[in-house]
């Protein structure tokens, strides 16, 4: 595969474009339409206008969790740990939040050096105690126990930590951000960032869009922290992806297979877990035992022959002998151009980091015009990032 330049996706971002803080109220958002290579502005509370009703926007349902835990040791020194994926006693994100009495994960850990082998360090809330126990210093492997049998570790985490903001905001997250970095539809804990493309819809938006007939449906894939990793590479394909963990229900299995149908992705998380389950269905054709495990060159390497109908009939007929309502797996999708779309036809999202996995995504879908849709959003004033302004995109 021909190397891809990340400086070739970069473009200039003055600071007082990046929104800080979220708007008053959700819907009042800017939103940039393109519709085969036509730009329009309006507010976002407008959407329903640009969807048809043979349309279904698929959300992403995760919630995210207040991921960032503050311990301060006896001297005074804080030391931060940002929990992300579950190791006991479960690797799957479902399972580990709902452990009882102790739970350990991978972290990231600031300030580590202040924390000594074999040190305990401890976070009083009102029902409890929760310790944190460093099991592995290179790896930042961390044990965490809590003396009440009745809380799971979603509650504890919920009592105890902070919400994860981005760290291109470079602020502390107050109580506005509980919510508001938050989706309203959220119910899945999981995530450490937010879907942000979800945070412009309001529930006055949503039912004036199922009124017009738009299908809604929701899926789940929670949000790592690698998504704000930066591409440090000078060929973006030497970047190494993310991997996150994505949980789909066998009725959106079906709504796929409807003929005729445009699939809408609301956010980047949605198109990679939609654009991920074809790809495991290729693989369970190759060979009917595969793990739902997509990898980063797959789209790339695997043979691309397959339908997409058959694609989904191989998983949808796995789900019915096996008598399973959903499935589980990963994804480390890397979508850039060149890349060839087998389930979406528009996604819904807001203005990305220059030179990020998230800025080649969406030229991988709407090609050379991100430029011309970038250029009209910093020219109209709009803002950028997780609380800015947002776009639907329909090449």
């Amino acid at each position: 595969m021909k190397e891809i330049l990340i400086s070739d996706y970069g473009y200039e971002l003055p600071s007082e474009r990046i929104a800080l803080h979220p708007l008053s109220e959700r819907d009042e958002s800017k939103l940039l339409v393109y519709q085969k290579g036509d730009i329009v502005h309006t507010s976002f509370k407008n959407i329903d206008r640009f969807v048809s009703n043979n349309c279904t926007l698929f959300f992403n349902n995760t919630r995210v969790i207040p991921a960032r835990l503050t311990f301060t040791k006896n001297s005074g020194a804080e030391i931060e740990v940002f929990i992300l994926h579950p190791i006991e006693p479960s690797s799957l994100v479902y399972e580990a939040m709902q452990a009882i009495e102790s739970a350990t994960w991978k972290c990231a850990i600031g300030n580590l050096k202040r924390w000594s082998d074999g040190l305990l360090l401890s976070y009083l809330f009102p029902w409890g105690e929760l310790t944190a126990e460093l099991i592995s210093r290179e790896d930042a492997i961390v044990r965490f126990r809590w003396n009440s049998k009745s809380l799971t570790f979603a509650e504890v985490v919920k009592e105890c930590g902070a919400t994860p903001l981005p760290p291109y905001l470079k602020r502390k997250a107050t109580k506005e951000d509980k919510d508001r970095y938050q989706t309203i539809y959220s119910q899945a804990d999981g995530a450490v960032a937010a879907p942000t493309a979800g945070l412009h819809f309001t529930e006055t938006v949503l039912n004036t869009i199922k009124k017009k007939g738009v299908g809604v449906d929701f899926l789940t894939l929670h949000v790592s922290a690698g998504t704000f990793l930066p591409v440090k590479t000078t060929n973006a394909l030497d970047h190494q992806m993310h991997s996150e963990q994505v949980v789909v229900q066998k009725s959106i299995i079906e709504k796929l297979l409807i003929d005729d149908q445009k699939v809408i992705a609301v956010g980047t998380t949605s198109m990679r877990t939609l654009e991920s389950l074809y790809w495991y269905g290729v693989k369970l054709i190759a060979d009917n035992a595969a793990e739902f495990i997509v990898y980063k060159m797959d789209p790339y390497e695997l043979g691309n022959n397959v339908t997409k109908k058959e694609s989904l009939c191989a998983i949808y007929n796995k789900m019915m002998n096996e008598g399973l309502e959903f499935i589980a797996g990963e994804t480390s999708i890397y979508i850039v151009p060149s890349y060839s779309f087998k389930i979406c036809n528009g996604l819904i999202t807001n203005f990305h980091q220059p030179s990020s996995t998230l800025m080649l995504l969406v030229a991988a879908f709407v090609g050379d015009d991100w430029k011309k849709i970038y250029e009209a959003a910093l020219k109209n004033e709009y803002r950028f990032l997780s609380y800015g302004d947002s776009s639907l995109l329909l090449p």
